[in-house]
């Protein structure tokens, strides 16, 4: 109620300025490639390595050996260095679907009907034949049962209360040593209750359309589970009990059975002859083609549904994928809000090959660095090479961790590549000055110190700010935060409230900025001066923001002058 005074005195009035102002979201790398295992064209969030390998694998057996692609080994060194969530737009060669299995009633096993569908179907949310589990279990082992596929268990099954227990097994686990993935108790068939299978566990599906660039979502309960979702439920038991309290009889052979099995059914599996690691080529990158990645490149475009700060594609470089690696750097200087780290060339390239590369690109939203690296396999132990888009979001993690967006993800101090063993090529000063001039940022070695990125330019051609990774970043971040506070004026009303409003939570946040050492100075300008009575008569409102962004020390100059015996020094 307002507070007004009628006759004299005092009036004591609390306005309240502590609101702790919303922090941006959250966001991390996008990573587009293909993953052993998980859902196919859609972007999926993981929040951890274990997260990663749960919804995606690890490594794989091809043509008699085992590898690890390349999305894992970035997710592994990601996450290593303090990342916090990624972005995994899984992509594949040819038609994967999702396998599925039939929990039988218990039909003929009781005295009445004899429904002859199963009780309901599960599908697994991964796709491809690696999450076939194929036959059911003989002596409590399934056939080919592995730690990436699964296997369902009816654990306890009850007519009289119309509820049963569902078991998500690990597919190599076996009866005297079970891996419980998942457990759900007390679930129902019935479509009224609350303990509704579907609605318990879920039953959308998520599928990637082409046309209008999105993914569609059918199904009516949000999915629970990180592994099955309920595909069908073929006999609903609506209203299980009579007036009475007593189950339906007609109802009671619906019951799923006290029962174990595995699923099956899947297609898609990974393409023989593929080329892994330095041995990737202009017509085979870990079995894949350029057109494989489009789609989920043109969707990760969509900044509305899709928020990270750095996109990678390891296993893509310029040199053999121009298309599609042009088609990510234009979709990121769309969105504006993301900075693209592609390869340039092959592996055992020559300099000149990768600065004839990079000088095909002007843009301050894209960034390469060169040459590729050695790494142990976090999976499987053994050395590979891999390009250094690899390895980059890892530095860009740890970078933001112990310092800021603003700081630059290179040098001893934030640019380390500890996980590295050596680079392709050890750059000699002349080569990294080479690399530099034309925009590419070298990855040096160090005695005693190790492997370093030693650059941070963006492929700006036009010296400027923008043409360092940190200050586009920092641009990005701002913008990111700004425009977060401007969303939450749309069809407010113009008026110098609203300005103020908007006044009192950037100026904070630029203030916090510049004493976190990422602008020497800023100001901020909304008021009548911008916002003449034309403009808000033209429903706008305007603000200016006036920045210096902090630059960084990347030439160091130390003069030693000798000077004579008793000689005084300058104060």
């Amino acid at each position: 109620m307002a507070e007004t005074l009628i006759s004299p005195g005092v009036l004591a009035r609390e306005n309240d300025f502590s609101q702790v102002t919303q922090q941006p979201v959250t966001v991390g790398a996008a990573i587009v490639g293909p993953t052993v295992k998980g859902p196919v064209n859609i972007p999926t969030i993981v929040t951890s390595y274990s997260d990663f390998v749960s919804k995606f694998g690890s490594s794989f057996v091809s043509g008699g050996d085992t590898y690890t692609y390349l999305t894992s080994i970035t997710a592994y060194n990601y996450f290593l260095a303090g990342g916090e969530t990624m972005l995994v737009s899984r992509v594949t060669n040819g038609t994967y679907s999702a396998a599925t299995g039939s929990i039988n009633s218990l039909g003929a096993n009781f005295t009445g009907s004899s429904p002859v569908a199963p009780s309901f179907v599960l599908e697994t949310l991964s796709k491809g034949t690696i999450m076939n589990s194929f036959s059911a279990e003989v002596s409590g082992t399934l056939f080919s049962g592995s730690t990436d596929n699964i296997r369902w268990e009816i654990a306890s099954s009850n007519t009289g209360s119309g509820t049963f227990s569902l078991l998500i097994r690990r597919g190599d686990d076996n009866p005297n040593s079970k891996v419980i993935l998942e457990t759900y108790n007390n679930l129902s068939l019935d479509p009224k209750q609350t303990n509704y299978v579907a609605r318990v566990i879920g039953d959308q599906v998520a599928n990637y359309n082409i046309t209008p660039n999105q993914v569609e979502i059918s199904g009516s309960f949000p999915n629970a589970s990180r592994y099955v979702r309920v595909k069908s439920v073929n006999l609903p038991t609506p209203d299980y009990f009579d007036n009475t309290g007593t189950a339906k009889t007609e109802f009671k052979p619906f019951m799923p059975i006290v029962s174990s099995g595995s699923v099956g059914g899947a297609t898609g599996s990974i393409p023989p002859g593929a080329r892994y690691y330095d041995r990737i080529s202009s017509a085979n990158t870990q079995g894949l083609v350029a057109g494989d990645y489009t789609d989920m490149i043109n969707l990760l475009a969509n900044k509305d549904d899709y928020q990270y700060n750095v996109l990678v594609t390891p296993g893509l470089y310029r040199a053999d994928y121009s298309g599609v690696i042009s088609q990510g750097i234009s979709n990121t200087l769309e969105r504006g809000d993301a900075i693209y780290i592609a390869d340039m060339v092959a592996f055992g390239a020559t300099t000149t090959a990768i600065a004839t590369q990079a000088g095909g690109i002007d843009n301050s939203y894209a960034a390469t660095y060169w040459p590729w690296v050695q790494i142990s396999d976090p999976d499987l132990g053994k050395l590979v090479w891999v390009p250094a888009s690899t390895v980059i979001p890892a530095v860009f993690a740890y970078n933001d961790r112990v310092g800021a967006e603003w700081f630059a993800p290179a040098g001893i101090n934030r640019g380390g590549l500890g996980t590295v063993v050596r680079a392709e090529r050890k750059l000699a000063s002349t080569d990294r000055d080479f690399l530099y001039t034309n925009n590419i940022n070298p990855i040096a070695t160090f005695p005693n110190t190790g492997v370093v990125v030693y650059g941070q330019k963006t492929l700006q051609k036009k010296a400027s700010a923008t043409d360092r990774v940190n200050v586009r970043r920092l641009l990005i971040n701002l913008k990111r935060r700004i425009s977060q506070i401007s969303n939450t004026l749309v069809f407010e009303q113009n008026t110098t409230a609203t300005r103020n409003n908007f006044l009192a939570q950037v100026n904070p946040y630029l203030q916090s900025v510049q004493q976190r050492q990422g602008l020497y100075s800023f100001t901020v300008k909304m008021d009548d001066t911008n916002n003449t009575a034309d403009v808000i008569d033209r429903n706008q409102l305007v603000g200016l923001i006036q920045i210096q962004p902090t630059k960084t020390a990347e030439f160091i100059v130390l003069d030693f002058n000798i000077l004579p015996t008793g000689a005084t020094f300058p104060a």
